[in-house]
């Protein structure tokens, strides 16, 4: 298990794979067409990267140059990607879901000159902007054109074509470019999504990848037995590493979701062994299992909830390893009548999740434990390329971010902080000496911005981060994400942001779990208009009050919300209150909820 092929750099890592499974018709990648998943094997990858590489070359991108790729998970992202790469440009990853205006940030100050997008829904973000981009000299478009007269919009076909006329006059250059590159090249400028602030640009080398998926590989086993499916958007330092990088180098072959929505759906086709996600879809699917569950009958829930309990019970003796017969034949029943159908549901062939990019509650970890399904939490973040740490399937602990990696170094601060150091740290930001001395110190230690400490046993446990700690007026220390997760085990509850920085007490912003409100007020005869009206209703007010207080009973006074507003409408990326990886963003939704939030202090 591990690598398929030893390399130093990322264009290395495809040439030899691509020669060790030539001609085997392996799939590297499956998407979806004409409503049927399709393969693309080792050899047409090569052949159409080797393609768009002489096609970029003839376009007169050179090496060092800025492309940027401003697109949904297709192959096309990892055709543009490879290609950039063979001829030594830097691609710069944009999320398909940034307005123009943050997109011309972007562009502008990572020296852009190439974008390669996806569809003319991108591409009319780039015309609202194109007068400001005196830098951009080519567009390239993943769909066909569709009858444009911009000259200086070609699709891939077009660079295809040019692409094949270089490669016929020069038939050996294109493995020449990919060994060519060297560990310390420039990969990438990773734009960090930020909650606070002007995205910063993130310089990560061929070297900072490869020795980060090596030392993930050392902690998490991936064959190229192993079939993944892709979700989380590749712009992104997790995907890019764990879903794209780290699944290429060992021959697994990973198949895209057509979008978010349809990701139930598509884990039932692909039916993977590994899938990278984040915690809000486990907090999703935990609340639907739930709600079925309660909407049954008495014998269903008491089914359940034994089946649930004898899973604890399973997998603590488990872990002691001593699992008494009567236990072991409990479980077996357990998962006939019940786990087995709800691993079913993410395709029947699940050896673990990874999560990433925000703290998973460890009351989930257990929970999908308890049923099964096996979630391993890593941590880190884009300018560690991007993992630090994480559980293992045969060492992990709940409510902790693992271990860190073989090749990474961590320590403690004196004030909590978390400090890591190792070639997975990034060379620095983009064009701003003054934040990277800020974040690198003269040892070379990253300061990561988060709060933590070592357990008993080596495991991270990670309390917040540094910038979301606030003091009270009362002069009390806070950390909002630990009181945050434990509110949002309530059934009422899909999402909440802790409010108290220099305030009397805490007060929150909830949004209701709407489907199970709606139900809950028909078994109350509780009438209502809208969901606007449902949560003005003090009957509705005062269910979702004694059920956080029986929640936070055991906080200390001042860490307990004493105040709460119910909102109309969900947290989004649309709205702007999430990042594109789906963290809130704490100063934008403080300011567009100012005057509620002040309504709870008065």
């Amino acid at each position: 298990m591990g690598a398929a092929v030893e390399f130093s750099t990322l264009t290395e890592m495809f040439s030899r794979l691509c020669k060790k499974y030539s001609g085997t018709g392996r799939e590297v990648y499956r998407y979806k067409l004409e409503g049927k998943y399709v393969g693309i094997t080792y050899d047409e990858l090569y052949t159409k990267v080797e393609l768009f590489a002489h096609g970029l070359s003839s376009l007169g991108v050179k090496e060092g140059e800025k492309i940027a790729i401003l697109s949904e998970n297709r192959p096309e992202w990892v055709i543009a990607d490879l290609a950039s790469l063979a001829i030594g440009a830097v691609d710069v990853p944009i999320f398909p879901t940034l307005t123009a205006k943050q997109i011309e940030y972007i562009l502008i100050n990572g020296d852009v000159s190439v974008v390669v997008i996806s569809n003319s829904y991108q591409y009319s973000k780039i015309k609202k902007i194109r007068g400001d981009l005196s830098g951009i000299s080519h567009v390239i478009s993943m769909n066909p054109k569709e009858g444009s007269r911009d000259k200086s919009l070609h699709d891939f076909s077009d660079v295809y074509e040019s692409g094949k006329k270089e490669r016929d006059r020069h038939r050996d250059r294109f493995e020449k470019w990919l060994l060519s590159r060297r560990p310390g090249d420039t990969a990438t400028i990773i734009y960090t999504s930020g909650t606070t602030g002007e995205p910063k640009g993130v310089v990560l080398t061929h070297g900072n990848f490869v020795a980060n998926m090596k030392g993930a590989l050392a902690h998490i086993q991936i064959s190229q037995e192993d079939s993944l499916l892709s979700f989380l958007p590749i712009s992104h330092s997790f995907e890019r590493m764990a879903g794209y990088y780290t699944a290429l180098c060992t021959g697994a072959t990973v198949s895209y979701a057509e979008s978010i929505e349809t990701v139930a759906q598509n884990l039932m086709e692909v039916r993977p062994t590994i899938v990278t996600t984040v915690p809000r879809l486990f907090e999703r699917i935990h609340s639907t299992i739930l709600k079925n569950v309660e909407s049954g009958s008495t014998a269903k829930k008491r089914i359940f909830y034994w089946a649930l309990e004898v899973g604890r019970k399973y997998h603590a003796a488990k872990k002691r390893g001593i699992v008494g017969p009567i236990l072991r034949s409990e479980y077996v029943l357990a998962d006939r009548l019940v786990f087995a159908k709800l691993k079913e549901r993410t395709g029947g062939n699940i050896k673990f999740f990874v999560s990433g990019g925000a703290a998973l509650a460890r009351e989930l970890g257990e929970f999908f434990e308890s049923v099964g399904i096996f979630v391993l939490e890593g941590y880190g973040m884009t300018e560690c390329s991007p993992v630090i740490s994480a559980n293992r399937v045969d060492d992990y602990k709940f409510g902790t971010v693992g271990k860190p990696l073989a090749n990474v170094q961590v320590k403690i601060a004196d004030d909590g902080e978390i400090l890591t150091r190792g070639p997975h740290v990034m060379v620095g930001y983009y064009k701003d000496k003054s934040s990277t001395a800020e974040a690198i110190d003269k040892e070379g230690w990253l300061h990561t911005g988060d709060i933590g400490h070592f357990d008993t046993d080596g495991f991270i446990v990670i309390t917040d981060r540094k910038k979301h700690l606030f003091v009270n007026s009362g002069g009390k220390n806070i950390a909002p994400q630990p009181i945050e997760n434990m509110l949002q085990q309530s059934k009422y509850v899909d999402q909440v942001v802790l409010i108290g920085d220099k305030k009397r007490y805490n007060t929150a912003l909830i949004v209701p779990d709407f489907d199970y409100l709606k139900e809950f007020a028909r078994e109350q005869n509780i009438s209502f208009a809208s969901d606007e009206d449902l949560i003005t209703r003090e009957e509705v007010i005062a269910a979702v009050e004694k059920d956080i207080n029986n929640l936070q009973k055991d906080l200390a006074k001042y860490e307990q919300v004493r105040r709460f507003r119910l909102l109309p409408s969900a947290f989004t990326i649309e709205s702007g209150d999430l990042t594109p990886t789906l963290k809130v963003k704490r100063k934008v939704v403080e300011q567009k909820y100012a005057d509620l939030i002040e309504s709870m202090y008065k």
